[in-house]
């Protein structure tokens, strides 16, 4: 084992400065908690695409029960990252978080082609 040297200790500083600056590092690993489950992230990149669809919808498009989509939404609502507004029987769903929005199309995700969806958030 090699002893540590100046830069050694200036790398270790700089770690631990860059956890520090980081103030809400618990908010921002609940958010990358949300993102990590396969199946929310496609609910999310469908509605992005889609804004407005159903639940039954989006378990049509993603090949998913209406209960395991409907979970999900609970949990992204409770998150402020999804908003629902009815239209007469339907409850549409809509992205909601200009954040997960940034990160969506980060990964490759798109709007609908014009005049083929709203564009919120």
């Amino acid at each position: 084992m090699t002893e540590p040297t100046l830069d050694d200790d200036r790398r270790i500083h700089e770690a631990g400065a860059a956890v520090a600056c980081v103030p809400d590092l618990d908010y921002w690993a609940l958010r990358f908690d949300l993102l990590s489950d396969a199946n929310r992230l496609r609910i999310l990149l469908a509605m992005h695409r889609a804004p407005g669809i159903t639940v039954n919808g989006l378990a049509e498009a993603l090949e998913m029960s209406s209960s395991a989509v409907s979970h999900a939404l609970r949990l992204l609502r409770h998150h402020q990252w999804v908003r629902v507004q009815r239209d007469g029987r339907n409850m549409r769903y809509y992205l909601d978080d200009a954040v997960v929005h940034t990160i969506l199309h980060s990964i490759g995700g798109t709007h609908a082609e014009p005049g083929h969806g709203d564009h919120d958030v």
